[in-house]
C-alpha cells in the first residue's frame, strides 16, 4: 500500500474513530476534550501531507468497499475517494478551523462550568460533523457525496440545538426542514442521472454524460445546481440561513459559517467543471452570483445583531465564489478558489469575535453595545483585523481574491461579467460600509449613547433553561471577563488568515494549478477509471 493509499481514508477514518472514543468516554469531559483534540490534530496533519503529494503530481485515488481492482475502461466497482489540489485545500483548510474552533469551544465551555454544557454529547457530534465535511471532499461518486451530507445534516441538526431553548428549536427545524428538501432533490438528481447513464461514479459519469442529449444534460445538471444551491446559500435559496445560524452557540454558528456553505460551493465547482464543463447554465449561474451578492449585503445593512449582519455578509460572499464558477475561465476558478479559502478563515474568525463581544459587552446586539475599545483594546483590534480583511483592504486576502475576480470578469468581457464586476465593487464597498457601522456602535460610541445600553441579550445559564429573557448588564457576573481558553485560538486564526495575505504569491500558484487540473479533466478521469495518463 502505498503512503498516498494508507492516507486518503485517514481524514474520514480518525474522526470517525474519535467521535466512537468519545462517546465511550461520555462521563469523562476532560478526556473527551483531549480525545477530540487529538483526533482533529492529527486530520490536519494528515491534510497538509495529502496536500503536498497533490501537488508533486497526479490526482490520487484509493478504492475501497472489497470489489477487486479497478478494470480499465470500465471503471471502479467499489467507493472512491479521490483527492486532487482542490480537495486537498479544501481539506487542509477546514481542518485547521475545525481544531481552533474546538478549541474556543473548549475555552467557553470552561469558563461556563462543566455541569451546564452538554460536552458529552457536543465533543463526538463535532467530530462526525468534522467525518461529514470530509466525506463531502473526498467523495468520488454522487451517492457518497450525499451521504457526506447527511452526516453533516444529522451532526449540525445536535450542534443547532444544543441548549435546548425554544429559539434554537425553532431555528433547528426549519434548518432540517430545509435540508431535508435539498437532500430530496439531490437524491432526486441522483436516481435521475443513474437511470439515464448507469452510473453515480464522477469519473465515468465524465464520460457518460457526454453522449446523451444537451438538453437532458442541462436538466440534470439544473437539479443538482438548485440541491447545491441550497446548501451554499445562492439566490433564491438563501432565506433559510440568516434565521438559522445565529441563535446558536458561537462556536457552532462559526463553525457553520465558515464550512458548511463551502461544501455546497465544492460540489458545484465539481460537478460543473468535471460533468457539465459545456457552461449551458453559465448566465443563470451569473445572474443568481450577482442577486446573492448584492440581496445579501442589502440585507446585512438592514440589521442591528451582528449574528444576523454576518450571516447577510456570508451569503453576500458566496456570490464572488458562484461568480468565479460561472466565469469558467482558469483565472476566475483559481480566484474563486482561493476567494473559498479566504473566506472559510475569515468569516469563521468574525463569529469567534462575535462570541468574545458576548463575553465583553453581555450581548450581540448593537442597540445594547459600546465602549468596548476602551474596556477591551485587544478585543477591538481582534475585530478590526478580520473585519477589514473581508471588506476587501488591501493587501490583505479579500482584496487579492476579489481583484483575481474582477480582473477575470474583465477579461471576459460579456454584458453579464461587467455587471459582475461592478456587482463586486458595489458590494466590496457596502462590507466596508456594514463592518465599519458594527466597529463605530459597538467599539467607539460610549456604552450610554445606545438606545438599550442597560440590558444585555446574553443570558445566563440558568434564564437559558428556562427559555431566555432580557437581564441586566450589572446581573452578568462572567461580563468583561474573556476567558485566555477563547481568546488564543481567535487570535491563532487571525494569524491564519495573515497567512493568506503574507503567503498569497504561493497560495495563489496553488489555487491556479487546481484551477488548472479541474479543467483538465482526463487527470481525474485516468486516476480513478485506471487508466493511463
Amino acid at each position: 500500500m502505498t503512503a498516498a493509499a494508507f492516507l486518503i481514508p485517514m481524514p474520514v477514518l480518525i474522526p470517525m474513530l474519535g467521535a466512537a472514543a468519545t462517546l465511550i468516554a461520555g462521563r469523562r469531559p476532560r478526556l473527551q476534550r483531549l480525545i477530540t483534540l487529538v483526533a482533529l490534530s492529527a486530520v490536519v496533519v494528515v491534510s497538509a501531507a495529502l496536500l503536498y503529494l497533490a501537488d508533486r503530481g497526479d490526482t490520487l485515488v484509493v478504492q475501497i468497499g472489497g470489489w477487486g481492482q479497478t478494470t480499465p475502461g470500465i471503471g471502479p466497482l467499489g467507493i472512491s475517494l479521490v483527492v486532487d489540489r482542490l480537495s486537498a485545500l479544501m481539506l487542509l483548510v477546514s481542518s485547521i478551523v475545525l481544531v481552533t474552533v474546538v478549541l474556543f469551544a473548549i475555552g467557553q465551555g470552561m469558563r461556563d462550568g462543566d455541569d451546564r454544557q452538554p460536552v458529552s454529547i457536543f465533543a463526538p457530534t463535532y467530530l462526525a460533523l468534522a467525518a461529514g465535511v470530509c466525506i463531502a471532499f473526498l467523495a468520488g461518486d454522487l451517492f457518497n457525496l450525499f451521504v457526506g451530507f447527511e452526516v453533516l445534516l444529522a451532526a449540525s441538526f445536535v450542534l443547532l440545538t444544543v441548549g435546548g431553548n425554544a429559539d434554537r428549536i425553532r431555528a433547528g427545524v426549519v434548518y432540517v426542514m430545509v435540508s431535508m428538501v435539498s437532500s430530496m432533490i439531490f437524491l432526486t438528481g441522483v436516481a435521475l442521472i443513474y437511470a439515464a447513464t448507469g452510473t453515480v461514479n464522477l469519473a465515468e459519469l465524465a464520460n457518460r454524460l457526454d453522449g446523451i442529449s444537451p438538453g437532458t444534460r442541462g436538466a440534470l445538471f439544473a437539479v443538482l445546481l438548485v440541491a447545491f444551491g441550497i446548501k451554499a446559500a445562492v439566490f433564491p435559496l438563501y432565506a433559510w440561513l440568516p434565521d438559522s445560524y445565529p441563535t446558536a452557540p458561537a462556536p457552532v454558528t462559526a463553525v457553520f459559517a465558515g464550512l458548511l456553505t463551502k461544501v455546497g460551493v465544492y460540489a458545484i465547482i465539481r460537478i460543473h467543471t468535471l460533468l457539465f464543463p459545456d457552461g449551458g447554465l453559465d448566465p443563470v449561474l451569473l445572474v443568481a452570483a450577482l442577486a446573492t451578492m448584492l440581496l445579501g449585503i442589502f440585507g446585512a445593512i438592514a440589521q442591528n445583531d451582528i449574528k444576523r449582519l454576518l450571516s447577510f455578509t456570508l451569503v453576500s460572499h458566496i456570490g464572488y465564489m458562484i461568480f468565479g464558477v460561472a466565469l469558467a475561465s482558469q483565472l476566475a476558478m483559481a480566484g474563486a478558489i482561493y476567494y473559498a479559502a479566504h473566506h472559510i478563515v475569515v468569516q469563521t474568525t468574525l463569529f469567534l469575535v462575535v462570541g468574545l463581544i458576548e463575553r465583553q459587552g453581555g450581548s450581540a446586539t448593537m442597540r445594547r453595545l459600546g465602549g468596548l475599545a476602551a474596556a477591551s483594546p485587544l478585543l477591538a483590534a481582534l475585530y478590526l483585523i478580520p473585519a477589514l480583511n473581508l471588506g476587501g483592504i488591501p493587501p490583505f486576502s479579500g482584496f487579492i481574491g476579489k481583484v483575481a475576480l474582477l480582473e477575470a470578469g474583465a477579461a471576459d468581457g460579456a454584458v453579464l461579467a461587467w455587471a459582475l464586476v461592478g456587482g463586486g465593487v458595489v458590494t466590496s464597498l457596502l462590507t466596508l460600509y456594514v463592518m465599519g457601522r458594527v466597529y463605530a456602535k459597538v467599539f467607539w460610541r460610549p456604552r450610554a449613547e445606545a438606545p438599550e445600553g442597560q440590558l444585555a441579550a446574553a443570558m445566563p445559564s440558568a434564564l437559558l433553561a428556562d427559555g431566555g429573557g432580557d437581564v441586566d448588564f450589572n446581573e452578568r457576573a462572567d461580563v468583561g471577563r474573556m476567558p485566555a481558553g477563547m481568546v488564543a485560538p481567535t487570535i491563532a486564526l487571525i494569524g491564519v488568515g495573515l497567512s493568506l495575505t503574507v503567503l498569497a504569491g504561493p497560495i495563489f500558484g496553488y489555487s491556479e494549478r487546481a484551477a488548472a487540473q479541474l479543467f483538465d479533466r482526463h487527470d481525474y478521469i485516468s486516476a480513478v477509471m485506471g487508466e493511463p495518463t
